[in-house]
Protein backbone atom coordinates (compact mmCIF):
# COMPACT_ATOMS: atom_id res chain seq x y z
CA UNK A 1 0.00 0.00 0.00
CA UNK A 2 2.81 2.57 0.90
CA UNK A 3 4.34 2.04 -2.56
CA UNK A 4 0.94 2.57 -4.44
CA UNK A 5 0.96 5.87 -2.82
CA UNK A 6 4.51 6.99 -3.37
CA UNK A 7 3.62 5.91 -7.04
CA UNK A 8 0.51 8.12 -7.15
CA UNK A 9 2.20 10.81 -5.51
CA UNK A 10 5.43 10.18 -8.12
CA UNK A 11 2.80 10.67 -10.91
CA UNK A 12 0.99 13.47 -9.41
CA UNK A 13 4.00 15.61 -9.20
CA UNK A 14 5.49 14.46 -13.23
CA UNK A 15 1.93 15.37 -14.03
CA UNK A 16 2.95 18.65 -12.20
CA UNK A 17 6.19 19.41 -13.60
CA UNK A 18 4.85 18.71 -17.17
CA UNK A 19 2.58 21.02 -17.00
CA UNK A 20 3.75 24.07 -15.44
CA UNK A 21 7.32 23.46 -17.90
CA UNK A 22 4.67 22.66 -21.30
CA UNK A 23 2.87 26.30 -20.21
CA UNK A 24 6.32 27.83 -19.82
CA UNK A 25 7.71 27.04 -22.98
CA UNK A 26 4.39 27.68 -24.51
CA UNK A 27 4.34 31.10 -23.30
CA UNK A 28 7.70 31.78 -24.51
CA UNK A 29 6.76 30.88 -28.07
CA UNK A 30 5.37 34.47 -28.23
CA UNK A 31 9.15 35.67 -28.70
CA UNK A 32 8.75 33.32 -32.58
CA UNK A 33 7.41 36.58 -33.71
CA UNK A 34 10.83 38.85 -33.13
CA UNK A 35 12.51 36.29 -34.25
CA UNK A 36 10.94 35.05 -37.28
CA UNK A 37 13.38 32.07 -38.05
CA UNK A 38 10.86 29.49 -39.64
CA UNK A 39 11.30 26.16 -39.26
CA UNK A 40 10.35 23.34 -41.97
CA UNK A 41 6.77 21.17 -41.43
CA UNK A 42 9.09 18.09 -41.04
CA UNK A 43 10.70 18.46 -38.24
CA UNK A 44 7.49 18.25 -36.25
CA UNK A 45 8.03 14.18 -36.84
CA UNK A 46 11.13 14.39 -34.92
CA UNK A 47 9.98 16.67 -32.51
CA UNK A 48 7.22 13.80 -31.38
CA UNK A 49 10.40 11.37 -32.23
CA UNK A 50 11.98 12.96 -29.19
CA UNK A 51 9.39 13.97 -27.25
CA UNK A 52 8.25 10.36 -26.43
CA UNK A 53 11.37 9.22 -25.73
CA UNK A 54 12.23 11.98 -23.18
CA UNK A 55 9.22 11.16 -21.69
CA UNK A 56 9.50 7.56 -21.47
CA UNK A 57 13.23 8.85 -19.81
CA UNK A 58 11.95 10.87 -17.44
CA UNK A 59 8.80 8.63 -15.98
CA UNK A 60 11.68 5.46 -16.18
CA UNK A 61 13.68 7.44 -13.78
CA UNK A 62 10.41 8.11 -11.66
CA UNK A 63 9.32 4.78 -11.51
CA UNK A 64 12.85 3.71 -10.03
CA UNK A 65 12.96 6.38 -7.72
CA UNK A 66 9.62 5.22 -6.50
CA UNK A 67 10.10 1.20 -6.93
CA UNK A 68 14.09 1.80 -5.88
CA UNK A 69 14.00 5.17 -4.30
CA UNK A 70 10.84 5.03 -1.87
CA UNK A 71 10.47 8.46 -2.99
CA UNK A 72 9.47 11.02 -6.12
CA UNK A 73 11.05 13.29 -8.30
CA UNK A 74 10.00 16.28 -6.21
CA UNK A 75 12.59 18.06 -3.79
CA UNK A 76 10.07 18.10 -1.08
CA UNK A 77 9.34 14.35 -0.90
CA UNK A 78 12.84 12.64 -2.18
CA UNK A 79 13.70 9.43 -2.91
CA UNK A 80 14.87 7.80 0.83
CA UNK A 81 17.26 5.28 -0.53
CA UNK A 82 20.37 5.97 -2.97
CA UNK A 83 19.29 5.14 -6.67
CA UNK A 84 21.99 4.08 -8.95
CA UNK A 85 20.34 1.77 -11.50
CA UNK A 86 18.92 2.03 -14.80
CA UNK A 87 19.39 4.59 -16.87
CA UNK A 88 21.44 6.46 -13.39
CA UNK A 89 24.14 3.48 -13.86
CA UNK A 90 25.66 5.58 -16.80
CA UNK A 91 24.41 8.99 -16.16
CA UNK A 92 23.56 10.99 -13.23
CA UNK A 93 20.79 13.26 -14.33
CA UNK A 94 18.91 11.10 -16.37
CA UNK A 95 15.95 12.73 -15.50
CA UNK A 96 16.76 15.99 -16.29
CA UNK A 97 17.69 14.85 -19.61
CA UNK A 98 14.75 13.41 -20.35
CA UNK A 99 12.87 17.02 -19.58
CA UNK A 100 14.89 18.58 -21.69
CA UNK A 101 14.55 16.00 -24.30
CA UNK A 102 11.21 16.41 -23.85
CA UNK A 103 11.43 20.21 -24.24
CA UNK A 104 13.64 20.10 -27.12
CA UNK A 105 10.97 17.34 -29.19
CA UNK A 106 7.55 20.12 -27.77
CA UNK A 107 9.69 23.27 -28.79
CA UNK A 108 10.81 20.57 -32.82
CA UNK A 109 6.84 19.93 -32.67
CA UNK A 110 5.66 23.39 -32.21
CA UNK A 111 7.73 24.49 -34.72
CA UNK A 112 9.41 26.89 -32.39
CA UNK A 113 12.84 28.71 -32.22
CA UNK A 114 11.60 30.22 -28.71
CA UNK A 115 10.84 27.28 -27.59
CA UNK A 116 14.23 25.61 -27.69
CA UNK A 117 16.14 28.79 -26.35
CA UNK A 118 13.78 28.27 -23.42
CA UNK A 119 15.09 24.72 -23.67
CA UNK A 120 18.80 26.03 -23.30
CA UNK A 121 18.10 28.35 -20.84
CA UNK A 122 16.56 25.47 -18.91
CA UNK A 123 19.55 23.57 -18.97
CA UNK A 124 22.12 26.00 -17.63
CA UNK A 125 19.36 26.86 -14.87
CA UNK A 126 18.85 22.84 -14.28
CA UNK A 127 22.99 22.55 -14.22
CA UNK A 128 23.05 25.25 -11.46
CA UNK A 129 20.90 23.71 -9.51
CA UNK A 130 22.69 20.20 -9.58
CA UNK A 131 25.99 21.81 -8.94
CA UNK A 132 25.24 23.63 -6.19
CA UNK A 133 22.21 22.57 -4.18
CA UNK A 134 21.20 18.75 -5.05
CA UNK A 135 24.99 17.08 -5.37
CA UNK A 136 25.86 19.03 -1.83
CA UNK A 137 22.72 17.48 -0.46
CA UNK A 138 23.15 13.97 -2.11
CA UNK A 139 26.27 14.06 -0.77
CA UNK A 140 25.58 15.17 2.76
CA UNK A 141 22.62 12.93 2.91
CA UNK A 142 24.51 9.65 0.81
CA UNK A 143 28.26 10.44 1.79
CA UNK A 144 30.72 8.22 0.27
CA UNK A 145 28.45 6.01 -1.54
CA UNK A 146 27.56 8.95 -3.09
CA UNK A 147 31.40 10.34 -3.38
CA UNK A 148 32.06 7.36 -5.33
CA UNK A 149 28.99 7.45 -7.42
CA UNK A 150 30.26 10.90 -8.61
CA UNK A 151 33.59 9.49 -9.47
CA UNK A 152 32.55 6.76 -11.84
CA UNK A 153 29.14 8.49 -13.50
CA UNK A 154 29.49 11.28 -15.58
CA UNK A 155 27.11 14.55 -14.54
CA UNK A 156 25.41 15.18 -18.05
CA UNK A 157 27.12 13.28 -20.46
CA UNK A 158 26.23 8.73 -20.46
CA UNK A 159 29.63 7.13 -19.28
CA UNK A 160 28.91 3.51 -21.10
CA UNK A 161 31.58 1.13 -19.50
CA UNK A 162 31.97 -1.84 -17.27
CA UNK A 163 33.51 -0.01 -14.70
CA UNK A 164 30.19 2.16 -13.74
CA UNK A 165 27.95 -0.86 -13.97
CA UNK A 166 30.16 -3.26 -11.89
CA UNK A 167 30.18 -0.39 -9.10
CA UNK A 168 26.53 -0.26 -8.51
Amino acid sequence: MATSFVALRALCYMAAYILVFGWLASRTQSFDRNLNIPLPDWIRIVGVFLGVIGAVVAFACAGIFVARGRGTPAIFDPPREFVATGPYKVVRNPMYIGGLILLTGFGLYRGSIAILFFTIVMFFLFHLYVVFLEEPGLQARFGESYIAYKRSVHRWIPKFSRAAHAAF
